[in-house]
């Protein structure tokens, strides 16, 4: 017994000087101890044989502290708190005493703002809804194959992460119509994200933001909705705009339109660039009866396109993954 506690106050010592301290339990000392067992009195065995298991678990304790003490030594400690040295160059973060915001909730709040002094309403769009407001209500039937054009998510509880703004259309419609009965009409936008099942690239993303506006009154026109178009990229972008529209299919619109505006010289285009920007339209009478609106007395004009097509242009932003990304050379851009 005398012999261990000799040989465990050495080991213990050793552990201390070790890189890799669960060598020691390889130590050609520590292992003779098991020879010596066929030696004894077998009386005396048990005793001895407790014993050489109580100094593994010592050992083993040690070696793991000084592991521990060894990979807290190789990591630098950094005291958050503390100022940058004076000759030193400061870290490349966005400044702590400056909040910002990221470039598209900046700029999404500018379509908001455009939008609500033209006198419309605004609504955030659910993140999460149902067959019929993503479907159903906009005039796409059962086993459409317009559907296909949406390829989104679905819960297992058949829940929808929308693939478009539209799904508050039908929401907003019939929140309106006591306006229309009473003289008025619906002007509202809805804005949010929208989710798709797409492969990420350049161009496109699994998910994104939309804006969406909805007009009802007794006496809308595609004029209207035209005038309204360009007055907002003209505010926009803050210069006079040329558009033009080509026809364009869309359920929930008749007759369905996509619109473009010639790429504005200020942001690098030349005559004869066009550029589509959203689809649009005259709003299908099954969408006006599915929010209980008669489209005999009463007819709208909607459009709905991507917030990032928006920002991309006007900041000349080639990649529309750099929005999500998390690239502090990007997001300085917009400081």
């Amino acid at each position: 017994m005398t012999d261990i506690d000799t040989l465990r106050d050495t080991l213990l010592a050793r552990i201390q000087t070790l890189e890799t301290p669960h060598d020691i339990l390889k130590a050609s000392e520590f292992k003779a101890l098991y020879s010596v067992i066929p030696t004894l009195d077998p009386a005396e065995r048990g005793a001895y044989g407790k014993r050489i298991n109580q100094l593994k678990t010592e050992l083993e304790a040690a070696a793991s502290a000084r592991q521990e003490a060894l990979e807290d030594s190789s990591v630098m400690p950094l005291d958050i708190t503390a100022p940058w040295q004076l000759n030193s160059t400061a870290p490349l973060l966005l400044p702590t005493e400056q909040g910002t915001q990221h470039p598209l909730t900046r700029e999404l709040e500018e379509v908001i703002d455009i939008f609500t002094r033209m006198g419309f309403d605004a609504h955030e769009s659910r993140q999460i809804d149902d067959d019929w407001n993503m479907f159903g209500a906009l005039n796409f039937p059962e086993g459409h194959p317009a559907r296909d054009g949406y390829d989104t998510f679905r819960t297992e509880e058949g829940y929808i992460p929308p693939a478009h703004t539209s799904t508050m259309q039908n929401r907003v419609l019939k929140a309106g119509k006591a306006k229309l009965e009473s003289g008025g009409q619906i002007a509202s936008i809805s804005y949010g994200r929208v989710f798709r099942n797409e492969d990420v690239d350049a161009t496109h993303e699994h998910t994104f933001y939309q804006c969406e506006g909805v007009f009802v009154s007794d006496d809308a026109t595609l004029g209207q909705m035209l005038g309204t178009l360009r007055a907002f990229f003209e505010e926009y972008y803050g210069q006079k705009l040329k558009i033009k529209t080509q026809p364009g299919y869309f359920p929930f619109v008749e007759p369905g339109l996509e619109f473009a505006i010639e790429k504005p010289a200020a942001l690098g285009g030349k005559p004869g660039d066009w550029l589509e920007m959203l689809g649009c339209g005259m709003i299908h009478p099954n969408v006006l009866r599915a929010a209980d609106i008669d489209p005999d007395k009463y007819r709208g004009f909607a459009w709905g396109g991507g917030v990032e097509r928006l920002v991309m242009l006007k900041y000349g932003i080639e990649d529309l993954r750099h929005f999500e990304s998390g690239k502090l050379t990007f997001l300085r851009k917009f400081l």
